[in-house]
This record gives C-alpha cells, sequence and structure tokens, in this order.
C-alpha cells in the first residue's frame, strides 16, 4: 500500500504542464538572434527538463558565455509570450485540489526562475494550491534539483517532512528526489524517455495523472467540478464566448462537458424542437415555461450532475436564468413562480458561476436580424427583449457573488479576458490566501 505522504514536491515543466511549444518556438528564436543552426525535432526534445543553459552547450556547441547570452535572448520571447504557449495536463487540478483538501503540503520545485513559474501558475489557476514554490536564481544557470527541492520545504518542521514524494517527468528529478532523500514517482506523461525514467529506478511510477490519482488516493472520487453558465439576450455573442471559454477551461487541465438548453439529452432536445420551432404553434406562456423546466430537470439530472460528480468542468449554453428573465420578466409569469416550477435545479443544480453577456439593445437586435430564420422565441418583439436585457442586468446586480456582468462590446479577445477574469475571480472567491514560503 502506498504510504500517506506528508508533503509531495511537484516538477513543473513536464510534470504540471505540456509547456513545449512555447519553449521549442523561444529556442528557436535565440538560436536564430546569435546565428546558431536550429536543431531537429529529436534534440529539441533533450532541452525539455534540464538547465537550458546546460542543453544550449550540450546540444549546440556552445561555451558558456554563449548560453547565458542564448538564455537571456530565450527569456526575450518566453517571458511575455512562450510560457502561455502551454496547457496544463488533464487531471491534474482535480488531483491537487483533493490532495490539498486532504491536508498534504504541495510544493513546486523547478529549474525555471521565478519571474516565469509565478505568472505561469497563476495564469493557468494553480498558484494558489502550492504552500511553498522553489526556483533558481535568474542568474543560476545550473539549477540543482535536489537543492530546489530542498528549498521548497525549508520551512517545514522536521517531523512534518517524514514522507516526501517527488513527482518529476525526467531522470534528474528522480534523481534529485532521492539525493534529497525522498520517495520518488516518474510521471511517465511527461518529456522524458520512459526506459530512462524506469531504469533511475523511482520508488513508484505513473502512466498519466488519473494514474497517480489512483496511486495516492486509491478509489476516492475527485472533487467536484465547476458548473459555468452563460446568459445574455439573443445576439449578444454567447456561442463564440462559449467556445473561446471552453478551450481555455482545457488549457487548465479541465476535462469539459458543452451542454445548451433547452437541450442536452435525447428527452430534452425533443422538447427543444416544440420550445423553439419556426413555426407559431400557439402555445400559452404558462406551457412553455413548464416545458422549459421539464426539459431542466432532465438535463439535470442525466447530464449536469453525473458531470459534475465526475470532475468535468460543465458550461452550459443557458440555464435556469434564462427562464426567470424570458418567462419570469419577459411574459409577466413572474420570477417567484418561475422559481417555483423550477425547484429541483435551484435546490441541487445552481451554476457556481454565470455569466451574463451585456450589450446595448440596438446592436444584439442588428445581429440577430442578419440570422436566417428567427424561431418563436426570437420573434417575441424589440419590447420583450428590452425587458429581458434590463431583468438579466438586474440579476446580476442582485446576485453578484454569481452572476458577473460582462460587457460583450469590443473585439472577441476582449471580451473572452473580461469573460475569464470574471469567471475565475468569483471561481476563487472564499479559497484560502495562505502566505507561501520561499518564493
Amino acid at each position: 500500500m502506498v504510504p500517506a505522504y506528508t508533503c509531495i514536491v511537484f516538477d513543473l515543466d513536464g510534470t504540471l504542464t505540456d509547456s513545449r511549444e512555447g519553449i521549442y518556438a523561444s529556442i528557436r528564436y535565440a538560436l536564430d538572434k546569435h546565428g546558431f543552426p536550429c536543431p531537429g525535432e529529436d534534440t529539441l526534445r533533450r532541452f525539455l527538463g534540464p538547465p537550458l543553459a546546460e542543453s544550449f552547450i550540450s546540444w549546440c556547441g556552445m561555451t558558456e558565455e554563449q548560453a547565458a547570452m542564448a538564455t537571456e535572448s530565450y527569456r526575450e520571447r518566453y517571458i511575455p509570450r512562450g510560457m502561455l504557449e502551454n496547457a496544463v495536463y488533464p487531471g491534474i487540478p482535480a488531483l491537487l485540489k483533493r490532495l490539498k483538501e486532504d491536508g498534504v503540503f504541495l510544493a513546486v520545485a523547478t529549474g525555471k526562475p521565478l519571474n516565469a513559474t509565478r505568472p505561469i501558475l497563476e495564469h493557468f489557476g494553480l498558484w494558489d494550491f502550492f504552500s511553498s514554490v522553489a526556483c533558481p536564481a535568474l542568474s543560476d544557470l545550473h539549477a540543482d534539483k535536489a537543492a530546489l527541492i530542498g528549498n521548497a520545504l525549508s520551512g517545514l518542521p522536521e517531523k512534518a517532512r517524514e514522507r516526501v514524494l517527488m513527482v518529476g517527468d525526467i531522470p534528474g528529478d528522480i534523481l534529485g528526489g532521492q539525493r534529497a532523500g525522498c520517495d520518488t514517482c516518474a510521471a511517465l506523461w511527461g518529456y522524458g524517455d520512459d526506459g530512462a525514467m524506469l531504469s533511475s529506478s523511482p520508488t513508484f511510477s505513473a502512466e498519466d495523472p488519473d494514474a497517480l490519482f489512483r496511486l495516492l488516493l486509491g478509489d476516492r472520487k475527485p472533487p467536484r467540478g465547476p458548473f459555468i453558465s452563460f446568459e445574455g439576450v439573443d445576439g449578444c455573442g454567447k456561442s463564440t464566448q462559449i467556445r473561446l471559454f471552453r478551450a481555455e477551461m482545457e488549457k487548465m487541465g479541465y476535462r469539459t462537458l458543452l451542454t445548451r438548453e433547452p437541450g442536452g439529452c435525447p428527452i430534452s432536445e425533443g422538447i427543444r424542437s416544440m420550445l423553439l420551432t419556426k413555426e407559431d404553434n400557439g402555445m400559452c406562456d404558462e406551457t412553455e415555461a413548464l416545458l422549459f423546466a421539464a426539459a431542466r430537470a432532465q438535463h439535470l439530472r442525466e447530464v449536469i450532475l453525473p458531470a459534475l460528480e465526475k470532475g468535468w468542468a460543465v458550461i452550459s449554453d443557458r440555464y435556469i436564468d434564462s427562464s426567470l428573465v424570458y418567462q419570469g420578466a419577459g411574459r409577466g409569469l413572474g420570477m417567484e413562480w418561475i422559481r417555483a416550477v423550477n425547484r429541483p435545479a435551484l435546490r441541487d443544480g445552481m451554476p457556481d458561476v454565470t455569466v451574463i453577456l451585456t450589450l446595448d439593445p440596438a446592436e444584439a437586435l442588428r445581429r440577430r436580424t442578419k440570422q436566417d430564420i428567427p424561431d418563436r422565441i426570437e420573434k417575441s418583439g424589440c419590447a420583450f427583449f428590452d425587458v429581458a436585457d434590463r431583468a438579466f442586468r438586474r440579476l446580476a446586480e442582485e446576485d453578484p457573488l454569481r452572476c458577473a456582468a460582462v460587457d460583450a462590446g469590443g473585439t472577441e479577445t476582449e471580451v473572452a479576458s473580461r469573460v475569464r477574469a470574471a469567471i475565475f475571480s468569483r471561481l476563487a472567491a472564499g479559497k484560502s490566501k495562505g502566505g507561501k514560503e520561499n518564493r
């Protein structure tokens, strides 16, 4: 049986994140600037993991002085740009969250300097998981992994360091962990050759982060995934922003489920065909509201809750706030009546964050009229959508902890940046912000 570890130290590149795209591009930039030919893929792969200057010396024939200059040039591109050409390995956030909840001291020991390490961990939502981060000084071209591990654990009392595990993806991580007196785990999903990794005699090995989760936590369930809904009047740009945000979540290591309302499963999709028909079918307002609630109940039980329990991030194109606004305010049925018929969703499946995209009603109308044939909801008229716009904004004012009113004007990239900031500030709210050591 795997012992319960009091401390786990992770390498960064190739263990927590797949950073090769930005690293390769920045290496090419540095070599081109100093007139050195760029090696092929097999040689570039050898740069992943060891200290950068050592790789310039070993694989490009540089002197120590040339390697130092090339390292500076590499950082010219890597710090503002290359470090974000990166992605967290799927399953890492769930692993870190569960270990943190269990009281395990989590640390990072990396050969990357702090001026790159911290922005990476912050941008990809990992910074708050770690109580300590150890990095070499900018002037240190030959980082020692065992020393970095020691620095990462230096603030802990001796008893707290009795059971330490080092997780890394190259033989240098395993050998460094052994020199530091730690058990070690070979992260076989990373950059090291599997044969070389296993030849370095790690205590354990794991094929992927899910296997590491099982190794450390047995049959424990992953933590519940985040539930995010997107709202706004038709024409606000929801579809584009949902697509962009889903890509962001996947880069942060989340498995994602994209769904929609009404719909998301066969029964609810059948109801959708009645609700959003292009023809006027004579449906009364109460029937419309009850059908939306019925579709939502099936969607919640069959799709949303099971995905959240597996630890997936669920992103829904509309949810209960659309009913509150469109049927409660727009149709005049009243929000309290809508809340009453949607009681199961309110009780068991409210989103963690709801993004309400706000746009000038005239601009939203212009975008709507560019569509082919409007459905029966979209035919409701300008007055209806003006009421809906005001109601959405009021919901955001009344529930600011969950709802984020985001200006949908501007370029797709500008709006996406606002969406990202609004969501992650709310997901982070209430988390522990304890001080970090060795930073």
